[in-house]
């Protein structure tokens, strides 16, 4: 077995999910090795915990979704739900042999599918610990425009990071957005204000995601105005989108366009609350600096942040519900057109950097060990 499968397995269960003796932890995997299934075996239970497996395959999901019914998906919530209230954990890696292995289930079933089984999902977000990642594959390469040996070299580099530098830095972020009310974001395409008051924040260092990086809050449901033109591809229900424009009013999305305008429009009229944004996040992983149309890694980017339609964390509630939790990327770095986030009034970073001297420890050069 590959070193660094063990390393891995290790971090997800011990540091990202903290299992303890006794907890209960099922393991969602998603067209990865059988060797790194056994790894979080080994690890869950090296732990002390009670390890629950679960084997899913893209096609076979697919097949199911295709022509699935709503009594179809209710028993497979009511099934699932069951199980998940039994569970204290949930780590999910998923790989993907075609990322686009979905792009022909219709769009009625996949909003379908995402109502009736939104309550897994809530349970399993708001009330167990949990963390999920992908999984390094030739699709993934391909995306990312690397080799298979140096993406997988990138990949293990990546999730084996010490997030525990990102602390004292995710720490001084989040007492910032915390007392922060209005804020101002401007760059190429984009001149967008909203407040987060009272919302508060949350920070992310390896504990729900791999990779991860990232603070995430929630705007005043109805505060966003404005305009934000997206610079990462994204993919949403299998299929790819590109230059995604959206206008606000009142924290509505009223106008929204892309190379596939038809369908964001159609994902976009899946529920009221799809039209809303659900989270707000600066992202500020050092290892990332590229969109792979893979959201775990893009939402991570260096000198990134994502505003996402849909639906809310109950972590940093504003109020919005939905099926829909999409979450769309901009990178503000030089090379991507640079811009700004100001907090009442204050730049907090520019053109991908932070300003603020509490701030500096967010900055690739502290994060990598360059600096102290």
């Amino acid at each position: 077995m590959d070193t660094r499968y063990n390393q891995l397995a290790d971090v997800l269960c011990g540091f990202s999910t903290r299992l303890k003796k006794g907890e209960r932890v099922l393991i969602d995997a998603y067209d990865i090795p059988d060797a790194f299934v056994v790894a979080l075996i080994r690890a869950a239970r090296s732990c002390g915990a009670v390890p629950m497996v679960q084997i899913q395959r893209a096609r076979v999901g697919r097949e199911m979704n295709l022509h699935g019914t709503e009594e179809q998906f209710a028993l497979v919530r009511d099934m699932e739900l069951a199980r998940m209230k039994k569970m204290h954990a949930y780590i999910a890696v998923r790989g993907s042999d075609n990322i686009f292995e979905a792009s022909d289930v219709p769009t009625e079933k996949a909003k379908l599918a995402g109502k009736v089984l939104r309550p897994v999902i809530d349970w399993r977000v708001n009330k167990t610990k949990w963390v999920v990642l992908r999984w390094p594959t030739s699709a993934m390469a391909q995306q990312a425009k690397m080799s298979s040996e140096a993406f997988e070299d990138f990949y293990f580099r990546v999730c084996t990071l010490d997030y525990a530098r990102m602390i004292p830095g995710m720490a001084a972020l989040k007492k910032r957005m915390d007392r922060a009310d209005k804020v101002h974001i401007k760059g190429k395409g984009t001149d967008l204000r909203f407040s987060i008051k009272k919302i508060g924040s949350v920070p992310c260092g390896g504990e729900y995601n791999i990779p991860d990086g990232e603070v995430f809050s929630a705007p005043v449901k109805d505060s966003v105005e404005g305009v934000i033109q997206y610079n990462c591809p994204t993919i949403y229900q299998g299929v790819s989108f590109d230059n995604i424009r959206l206008v606000f009013k009142k924290g509505k999305i009223v106008e929204a366009t892309s190379n596939n305008t038809k369908r964001l429009n159609e994902i976009l009229d899946t529920d009221p609350g799809a039209r809303y944004i659900g989270e707000f996040a600066i992202g500020f992983n050092p290892h990332i600096l590229n969109p792979m149309q893979d959201i775990l890694f893009d939402e991570k980017i260096a000198g990134s942040f994502h505003f996402t339609p849909g639906k809310c964390y109950e972590m940093a509630d504003n109020g919005n519900n939905s099926s829909v939790h999409w979450d769309m990327v901009c990178i503000q770095r030089p090379e991507y057109g640079g811009g700004e986030i100001v907090f009442d009034g204050e730049v907090i970073r520019k053109d991908g950097m932070f300003i603020p001297k509490d701030l500096q420890k967010l900055n690739p050069a502290y994060l990598l060990g360059k600096t102290r």
